[in-house]
């Protein structure tokens, strides 16, 4: 970890010279040592975002997470803009302190309307057809929280509006799959507490995400059995429903749970001595956990993880590397439903990839 931390940083480090080498230049004049003074906090501010959480005694933590990770966010859009006005000329087009004014400007724009969004997730209804879908178990609705990432940013507040959201939606079900939280059980605790507040008649569910394991995956487990969710480590659960039965089962992250005794993600485990039943749901933090458990038989695999990119440009690129980015799709026979998530991690803004509630609704195919 501390040797990927480094690289991070590295590169981090470099892309922000070479920003402030096509927005700067390497002058000696005030406006640019005050231009390079503004680049050096962009350089840094987040790195201190990122340790702020394990640094016992730092002065007002949280203010210092805000900072680094606008920082994070403000230097994620200038790089992008500065490559776009490389590769379309407009440095040598406008002159550079039109070419500076313009990103600069256009960056300070997109981070205020990211931020107004990134904390309003919005009500998204899918329909989820099922084959032989018994006549009880149509229009049976699950609601999913998924990337909540409370922390620093995002705290008690937030999450009673979530909260009241989710059980105004009338759910059967209501589950969590992963990245509950950005930091210690102790220090968390009452951020997270409205969650015990959620309410629906069979109950809710929660598994693990890769951030758990970068804090305390066993805590966090812990922590969210008191808050009343059945969390799921590799099992599974029947509920019955008007005479019908559903299976709900659940794995751990498979990329980040190996070092944790008892973590290792496992479908085929989270299925040993399932009894006969009319709809079988996985709950998997990652999309790409269905390559993996698709073979157990399940109808649906509901996931998180990859915010749907979360801003422009990275809701574009981040299929270049996830197969599932967001939305509803098919493996095989089982569909996947990919929340982009009602949190954020990082940078407090949205773009292009709103947060949401999701509501799932069992239909006849």
């Amino acid at each position: 970890m501390a040797r990927r931390f480094a690289v991070i940083i590295t590169i981090w480090a470099l892309l922000q010279l070479y920003v402030g080498a096509r927005l700067v230049g390497f002058g000696t004049s005030v406006p640019s040592l005050l231009g390079w003074a503004a680049m050096a906090v962009i350089m840094a501010l987040p790195i201190g975002a990122m340790m702020a959480g394990r640094v016992r005694g730092l002065p007002a933590p949280a203010l210092f997470s805000w900072a680094g990770f606008i920082a994070m966010g403000a230097g994620s859009l200038l790089l992008v803009f500065v490559l776009a006005g490389d590769v379309l000329h407009l440095r040598s087009l406008l002159g550079v302190p039109v070419f500076a004014a313009g990103i600069v400007g256009l960056t300070a724009v997109l981070l205020a309307a990211g931020a107004w969004r990134a904390a309003r997730p919005r009500v998204v209804s899918v329909d989820v057809p099922i084959a032989d879908l018994p006549e009880a178990l149509q229009g049976f609705r699950i609601v999913q929280l998924s990337d909540l990432h409370i922390g620093p940013t995002l705290g008690q507040a937030f999450v009673n509006r979530v909260v009241d959201t989710a059980n105004g939606l009338a759910p059967d079900l209501v589950v969590l799959t992963g990245d509950v939280a950005d930091g210690f059980v102790a220090g968390l605790r009452a951020d997270v507490a409205p969650l015990g507040r959620l309410a629906a008649p069979h109950g809710k569910f929660f598994v693990t995400g890769n951030h758990e394991y970068y804090w305390d995956a066993p805590g966090w487990v812990k922590e969210m059995r008191s808050l009343g969710f059945d969390a799921l480590v590799n099992s599974h659960r029947i509920i019955e429903h008007g005479g019908s039965r559903l299976l709900i089962a659940g794995i751990t992250d498979h990329t980040a749970s190996r070092g944790v005794a008892g973590h290792q993600s496992d479908a085929k485990a989270a299925m040993a001595g399932a009894p006969p039943s009319d709809v079988k749901v996985l709950l998997a933090h990652q999309p790409t956990a269905a390559y993996l458990s698709h073979a157990e038989g399940f109808d649906l695999q509901l996931s998180g993880h990859t915010h749907g990119g979360q801003y422009f440009p990275f809701n574009l690129l981040v299929r270049l590397f996830q197969p599932f980015v967001s939305g509803l799709h098919r493996l095989e026979q089982m569909w996947i439903y990919v929340s982009r998530g009602t949190g954020y991690w990082g940078p407090p803004f949205r773009l292009g990839a709103p947060a949401e509630i999701t509501v799932i609704s069992l239909v006849r195919a």
